[in-house]
């Protein structure tokens, strides 16, 4: 992707949703306790799941802090099963049985975002621009400086 493209920001998102999309289907498939009735409630899942993501989640990580750092980032599998559990709840055709499917189904899509983290990759910036050049200096030419001696 080129991400000087206009577009690059649309085209990333919809990339994004897709995965997404592809880890909750390996889910429903993979987890038992993890229904999805059709397509369009999966396109609600991923939705919600983005949105609460994009807000929920870093109130809850900086929450939640301390037993993150102290369980070294398993936490963070906590989180994502009650985000998981919580759309399961107020999704209609969306079914999570429980706080283990929600934990498998959390495991499930992690390793599906990052496998596809690893393959396609992230958009690259482009580098920074060089610093502009030193501005000469003004003043007397070398040599010329007023000296005080004491």
């Amino acid at each position: 992707m080129n991400a000087d493209a206009p577009n690059s920001g649309l085209v990333d998102l919809l990339g994004r949703w897709l995965v997404r999309a592809l880890g909750v289907l390996l889910a429903t498939k993979i987890v038992p306790g993890i229904r999805c009735d059709d397509g369009l409630t999966l396109v609600a899942v991923v939705i919600v799941l983005t949105v609460l993501n994009a807000f929920i989640k870093p109130l809850l990580v900086l929450f939640a802090l301390p037993l993150i750092v102290l369980t070294m980032g398993l936490g963070m599998i906590v989180i994502n099963a009650l985000i998981l559990l919580f759309v399961g709840s107020h999704v209609e055709g969306f079914v999570v049985d429980g706080f283990g499917a929600a934990v498998y189904g959390a495991i499930v899509i992690s390793l599906t975002n990052l496998a596809a983290g690893v393959f396609i990759g992230r958009p690259r910036r482009p580098p920074p621009p060089p610093p502009p050049p030193e501005a000469p200096r003004r003043g007397p030419p070398p040599g010329k400086d007023d000296v005080i001696d004491i």
